[in-house]
C-alpha cells in the first residue's frame, strides 16, 4: 500500500553564505527545504545544503517537529541557539524565505488546491 503524503508541501529557500568557508565553495549560497503538514502546520522533514553531513543532520534534526503555528521566529531562536557555525546567518535568512513562501501558500493557493 502507497503512503499517503496527505496535505504536504515542499518549501524552499536560498542565501548566500559567507566567503571563507567550505560550503562557499561547494555551493556560493545555502539552499534549506522544508517539508510542512498543512494539517499540522509543522515541519515533517528538513535539509540544507552545508558542506557537512553533521551540520546537515543537526539542522534537519533541529528543525524537524517544529510548528509554524506561531511564526518563524520561535525556530529563528531555536537555530541560533544550536547552530554556532558560520552558515548561522544564511541558514536563517533561507528559513525566513522558507517561511514567508509558506504563509503566502497559506493564504492564497491552499483553499483552491485542496478544496
Amino acid at each position: 500500500m502507497a503512503k499517503s503524503l496527505g496535505r504536504r508541501v515542499l518549501f524552499s529557500g536560498y542565501a548566500k553564505l559567507p566567503t571563507g568557508i567550505t560550503a562557499t565553495e561547494l555551493y556560493k549560497v545555502i539552499g534549506l527545504v522544508i517539508l510542512v503538514d498543512l494539517d499540522t502546520e509543522t515541519i515533517v522533514e528538513a535539509d540544507c545544503t552545508l558542506a557537512t553531513q553533521v551540520a546537515r543532520k543537526h539542522v534537519a534534526e533541529t528543525m524537524a517537529g517544529q510548528s509554524l503555528k506561531n511564526g518563524p521566529e520561535p525556530i529563528v531562536r531555536l537555530i541560533d541557539q544550536v547552530y554556532q557555525g558560520s552558515a548561522k546567518k544564511a541558514i536563517i535568512t533561507a528559513f525566513r524565505i522558507s517561511y514567508d513562501k509558506y504563509r503566502s501558500f497559506k493564504e492564497g493557493a491552499l483553499p483552491a488546491m485542496f478544496d
